[in-house]
């Protein structure tokens, strides 16, 4: 089972991979970061990134409401943002404490492949040791 520096060296390998990041969506801190950020600052990147996840997890309109003892389960499977030049795929991860982390991985449009990233990235997060 990969930790936080291998898995986002893993999810460098997926096509078009521009960079890749561990962030907490309650804090907009990165646990870990590889290759480049959006806009050239990783906390910034992540901070930004955070925001968005948590607008859509705290929303009922994109996350349903969740039953008892289910709150270590993530609200979201992930989010997919695009636009004119990349991908930004977030992949929220289950964790045992409080999921409350996630992997944003920045795709480049050209060489990125959608239905791939999402596929690796479950099965990456399934898999992540965090702990």
């Amino acid at each position: 089972m990969p930790g936080i520096d291998e898995c986002l060296l893993e999810a460098m390998q997926l096509p078009g991979a521009r960079g890749a990041a561990l962030v907490d969506w309650t804090s907009g801190l990165t646990l870990g970061t590889v290759g480049e950020s959006p806009g050239g600052d990783a906390e910034a990147s992540a901070a930004e990134a955070a925001e968005l996840a948590r607008l859509a997890a705290e929303h009922r309109v994109f996350a349903p409401a969740r039953e008892p003892g289910d709150e270590t389960e993530p609200p979201l499977e992930d989010l997919i943002l695009s636009n004119r030049d990349s991908y930004h795929v977030l992949r929220f991860v289950w964790t045992s404490f409080d999921s409350s982390v996630f992997l944003h991985v920045w795709l480049g449009r050209e060489e990125g492949n959608l239905a791939l990233a999402r596929i690796r990235l479950g099965e990456l997060a399934g898999r992540l040791v965090l702990g």
